[in-house]
């Protein structure tokens, strides 16, 4: 993914209610077709055009069909190049959430200001070579992983995107989409009928449990630890980090905090070795603080767009970014977890 897509803010959402249950006579009703009833306390519902599902809230069940993911992506590459073509943010906002929605959105609103008239380099996104790789689960949310090759970035990388959806009524958006080396990709565990296995938050199996990777990693550029694999997210960010609080003039603070609710919350699918493939969630403020009689420059287009205030004395950024990671299995002999993309973005800018 270039760097010049880069994004925007939007609060963290709460999970939509699930559809109510039907009413007693439609589920007996559905009972009379035994190959299709699954348990007592499933609730069914008879659709228009007759056939009959089962709720998903209840039972153990593929998230998606291979031609339901198809389609999601297909809706999703088309609206996210109306709104690139655009740089309209309402043209995919209904296909974006989570991360993806932050990220995408502050370029946005960015070149709308920058060119109110559309992106002049706007080439659209083409995927080819994709693969959909769909977990059975109960309960809401669902989501799946799709990956693909674009006409964008290196061709050998590979692009994923968790699409999500948290009711049969509501519309398949993508909470991540990462780029990730081909020769990275993980092999995902999947049972005899082709769904993968979703790691559960709390899974104990794993190094860190998939709800405290966001802490963990906010803790480790902070503090470094052992924890997390040396590379350009881990090791050398934290390089950078120390060599710009150093700079004569201009001192640099930098606070993160782990986005963990809602279309946030942290993700994955079981590899093959037992570890998992974990797509999560931080955002970042980088504050630059004047010394006295230095100026701030602000040479950044995208910065100067997003700005409020003037930077008389301090200028803050604000980044959101996803990360995807492998998060190893306690049997292994290597412990660290390795990050192996980090996509973001800037989504605002304050002046003081």
């Amino acid at each position: 993914m270039s760097r010049g897509r880069v994004r925007g803010v939007r609060g963290p959402r709460t999970l939509r209610e699930v559809r109510a249950v039907r009413e007693v006579r439609a589920v007996r009703e559905v009972r009379a077709v035994r190959t299709l009833m699954t348990t007592a306390v499933a609730a069914l519902s008879l659709t228009v055009s007759g056939c009959v599902v089962v709720r998903g809230d209840l039972e153990v069940v593929p998230t998606a069909t291979q031609g339901e993911a198809a389609r999601a992506l297909e809706d999703f590459t088309v609206a996210y190049n109306k709104a690139d073509k655009a740089y309209d943010q309402s043209q995919d906002a209904s296909r974006v959430t989570g991360a993806l929605a932050d990220i995408d959105g502050g370029k946005l609103r960015s070149g709308a200001k920058l060119n109110p008239g559309g992106n002049p380099n706007h080439v659209p996104l083409k995927l080819t070579d994709v693969t959909y790789t769909i977990p059975e689960k109960a309960a809401w949310p669902r989501w799946f992983v799709a990956d693909a090759a674009a006409n964008k970035g290196n061709k050998t990388d590979r692009w994923l995107f968790v699409f999500t959806r948290d009711g049969l009524t509501d519309l398949w958006e993508v909470s991540f989409l990462t780029v990730v080396p081909a020769d990275d990709m993980p092999e995902f565990q999947k049972d005899e009928n082709g769904n993968a296995q979703v790691v559960q938050p709390d899974d104990t199996q794993l190094s860190v449990e998939p709800s405290e990777l966001p802490d963990r990693y906010v803790t480790y550029l902070k503090n470094d630890s052992a924890l997390f694999a040396d590379g350009p997210y881990t090791s050398e960010e934290r390089a950078r980090r120390q060599e710009n609080a150093r700079k004569p003039g201009l001192a640099r603070q930098y606070i993160d905090e782990a986005l963990t609710n809602g279309d946030y919350a942290p993700v994955g699918l079981r590899t093959t070795d037992g570890g998992a493939l974990v797509f999560f969630t931080t955002r970042t403020y980088q504050k630059q603080t004047a010394a006295q009689g230095v100026t701030i420059p602000v040479n950044d287009a995208a910065v100067r767009a997003l700005m409020t205030g003037e930077p008389k004395q301090s200028l803050t950024l604000e980044f959101v970014n996803n990360q995807a990671v492998l998060d190893p299995a306690k049997t292994e002999s290597d412990q660290q977890v390795r990050v192996l993309s980090q996509v973001g973005g800037l989504t605002g800018a304050k002046g003081e």
